[in-house]
């Protein structure tokens, strides 16, 4: 099984919000993302709406053909959202309603109750579940015994030191990987992973089933093309042997 491509469309919506109009429409770029070889889509929408409104879930829920996977913290607002759209995939992330964009990962063993309760929730509607984790065995260990489908690997400190030293920056990946599949987790990642940094990070997490990427694969668009970003993505990422 080859390694999917989600394609997070959130920066779509943030050129939008810009001007206040429709373009460039989000519903028609999730579209072509899907004919260009996107595997998934993937929105997150925040309470304040800087990017992704709850109506733009509600009308790609109505056309997306590949996995849709909605982002968020576990308010009412976004467990409402699951609830009317039933995705794919409900990726739970503990972002306060005020920060940037997302910059760690669950404390697992302290929100075990709560975690446990969510994905009980999303397998009765027939909803895979991911928690956001980092490479803290702990939070590993925790999120299994939560009863979740899947992690996704927070990948922003990988980014941080894959230049200086991509060894030493993908070896906690490596060994919480290794732990997740033992487990019986799949394995998801996501946050800051590029054309630079991709192809290394796949080649070496053994299970990695799908990595989200919006900000930078959004960057490449506006110099190769949104098909050719797709594309470049793609053709980094490997077929798995098991």
């Amino acid at each position: 099984m080859k390694t999917r491509l989600s394609v997070n469309v959130n920066k779509i919506a943030t050129i939008r919000n810009a001007r206040g109009a429709n373009t460039p429409n989000v519903v028609q770029v999730a579209l072509d993302c899907e004919r260009f070889g996107a595997d998934g889509i993937t929105v997150h929408p925040r309470p304040d709406e800087r990017h992704i409104t709850r109506q733009d879930v509600i009308d790609l829920s109505a056309v997306v053909q590949t996995e849709f996977n909605i982002e968020g913290y576990p308010d009412e607002r976004y467990l409402q959202l699951i609830d009317e759209v039933l995705p794919t995939q409900a990726t739970l992330v503990p972002d306060p309603p005020n920060v940037l964009t997302s910059n760690a990962g669950w404390d697992t063993k302290k929100h075990l109750d709560l975690l446990t309760d969510l994905t009980e929730r999303f397998r009765s509607q027939g909803v895979r579940s991911s928690i956001f984790v980092d490479t803290n065995l702990e939070n590993i260990e925790f999120a299994a015994k939560s009863g979740v489908d899947r992690i996704e690997l927070y990948t922003g400190p990988y980014a941080d030191a894959y230049l200086s030293n991509p060894e030493n920056a993908i070896a906690s990946y490596v060994e919480a990987a290794d732990l997740a599949s033992k487990l019986g987790l799949g394995i998801n990642a996501g946050h800051d992973l590029s054309l630079e940094n991709l192809e290394f990070f796949d080649a070496n997490i053994a299970g990695l089933m799908e990595v989200s990427i919006g900000h930078a694969l959004i960057s490449d668009a506006l110099y190769f093309g949104l098909e050719n970003s797709i594309q470049m993505y793609k053709k980094l990422l490997f077929e798995k042997g098991n």
